[in-house]
Order: C-alpha cells, then sequence, then structure tokens
C-alpha cells in the first residue's frame, strides 16, 4: 500500500529510484532552463533551492516539490508546461509516502464540493480509529522507525478534520463487508474501529455504503478509487496499488470510473442497512 494512507519509513529517502515520468519531467524542465540561458547555480538561486536539488529532480532522480514546480514557472515564462507535466509524475521504487501525486490529491480534496471513496482493501484513511492506524502504519514494510509513528498519526488526525469542518460537503463511502470483518487487536479495539465509523458517518452530509459479501462481482473489482469534484466543476481520479499511485484527470478515464462508482452504489446497502450491518458486526464481538 502506498500514500498517506499507508506510508512507510521509505517517506525519509528523498533520492527515489528513476521512473520514466520522473526522468521525463526533468528532462523538459532542463530544456526549459537551457533554452533561457540560465546555468543550474544560477537557476536554483532564483527559485531558492540548492543546485544539488535541481540538479537531482533534473536528472529524474527527485521527486520536484510543489514550491520548485511553481517558481521554476515563475522563472521560465510561466508557460504551464512544469505544473502540467507535474501532475503525471510518479516514482520508482523509493520514497512513496511523499509522492507527488498524492500531495496534489490532498490539495484537490481539501477543495473538493464532493468526494467518493471506494476501499477494498482497508477501513478509508478518513475514517481510521486511532488505534486502527497505528495498527496500518505498524504493520508496513518496510517497518516504519518509532520517530515518525506519531508524524504518521498527527497527519491520519489531522486530514480527519475535515469530516467536521466542512458539514456541507458531500462525503461518500462505499466499502467492502470484508474489510470490517478483517481482525485486528482484540476484541476491545475492532469495536472502537466500528464505533468509531459509526460516530463518524452518522451526520447527514457523510454517507457510507457497504457492499456484502453476497453482493458477488461487481464493476469495480479492479481495485480502490476515489473520486473528487472541484468548485469549477473539474472532475479527477485517484488510483493506486503496490507501490505505486496515480492522479487521473482524463476526462474519458473519469467518466468511467464516476460510471462504475454510480454502478456499484445501486447494488451496496442503503446507509441504513449498513449501518445496522455494522452494529450487528460489533454484537458478534
Amino acid at each position: 500500500m502506498i500514500d498517506e494512507e499507508n506510508p512507510s519509513c521509505s517517506e525519509t529517502a528523498r533520492e527515489p529510484d528513476p521512473s520514466d515520468s520522473l526522468r521525463t519531467f526533468g528532462a523538459v524542465m532542463q530544456a526549459l532552463r537551457e533554452h533561457a540561458g540560465y546555468s543550474r547555480a544560477e537557476f536554483a538561486d532564483m527559485v531558492n533551492f540548492s543546485k544539488h536539488t535541481v540538479e537531482s529532480v533534473e536528472l529524474g532522480r527527485r521527486m520536484p516539490d510543489v514550491a520548485l514546480v511553481e517558481r521554476s514557472e515563475e522563472a521560465l515564462g510561466n508557460t504551464g508546461a512544469l505544473r502540467k507535466a507535474s501532475k503525471h509524475v510518479t516514482r520508482g521504487r523509493g520514497d512513496v509516502g511523499l509522492a507527488a501525486w498524492f500531495r496534489q490529491w490532498a490539495r484537490l480534496e481539501r477543495e473538493a464540493v464532493s468526494l467518493c471513496t471506494y476501499e477494498c482493501r482497508l477501513v478509508p484513511g478518513l475514517l481510521q480509529s486511532e488505534g486502527y492506524a497505528r495498527a496500518v502504519f505498524e504493520g508496513t514494510v518496510p517497518v516504519a522507525p518509532d520517530s515518525l509513528m506519531e508524524s504518521f498519526m498527527a497527519r491520519r488526525m489531522e486530514r480527519q478534520r475535515m469530516l467536521f469542518e466542512r458539514p456541507t460537503t458531500p462525503f461518500s463511502f462505499i466499502v467492502e463487508e470484508h474489510v470490517f470483518r478483517r481482525r485486528f487487536g482484540n476484541p476491545d479495539q475492532m469495536r472502537q474501529i466500528l464505533d468509531h465509523v459509526l460516530e463518524l458517518s452518522s451526520p447527514r452530509n457523510i454517507t457510507l455504503q457497504v457492499v456484502p459479501v453476497e453482493a458477488g462481482l461487481h464493476a469495480c473489482l479492479d481495485g480502490p478509487m476515489r473520486l473528487l469534484e472541484t468548485p469549477s466543476g473539474q472532475r479527477y481520479g485517484y488510483s493506486e496499488g503496490q507501490q505505486n499511485g496515480r492522479l487521473i484527470s482524463d476526462v474519458k478515464e473519469v467518466s468511467l470510473l464516476c460510471q462504475r462508482y454510480d454502478t456499484l452504489r445501486s447494488q451496496a446497502l442503503n446507509a441504513k442497512d449498513s449501518r445496522g450491518l455494522l452494529e450487528r458486526l460489533r454484537g458478534e464481538l
């Protein structure tokens, strides 16, 4: 698993293995810099980053910081090329915890007028209790050092604040039943996560639907996904898997994901029956 939902200790690594998109972004940045007539040292001073950082990005060894992208755009004529290219950059094997594509999603998420999440692996991060989140972090491979655990927890709990701070924003969650049946810790911890999910999903703007195990196969079997709509009406998607993640902006692809989500919404239990199922699961503990 990856990103903010399940970061690993590789978050401390600042030099990931190159990916094609990293190398491509770096080559574009270098070409624009050279076309403008700046040396790396001169350009580094202009954007207020070290020469080493600029070199690492241009050679595809490091993810471009958001600040570096913005400052580089301003220094190189505001063509929009770097901003657009940065949305499609993904890492190699390293530094998956602070992926640029997730930072971009999180930024969009904070401003979205609606948010939809389908999850088939674990309780969504926005609904996790502290005990559940800590168990997720403790289970990461490579093992996360103790020095990072509290920062992981603080980030998770901070992200959850949007559920309380935005009472008019629609949040929709569709989660597979087996996610809530997966055991962790002791029965008290299991009851805590079920109570936590029931509490967080009780406001009128938050809808939780459970896909019962007897529902069988459905249209979202390709994996978890998230969807959002911006204040300007643009829709984005986000998908992830082992050691990778992708921010999706292509209109046709996002439309397809929305169709799949809407189809699954009609196949899942309604909100009332979903709460009833979670209450029954709690009673079985």
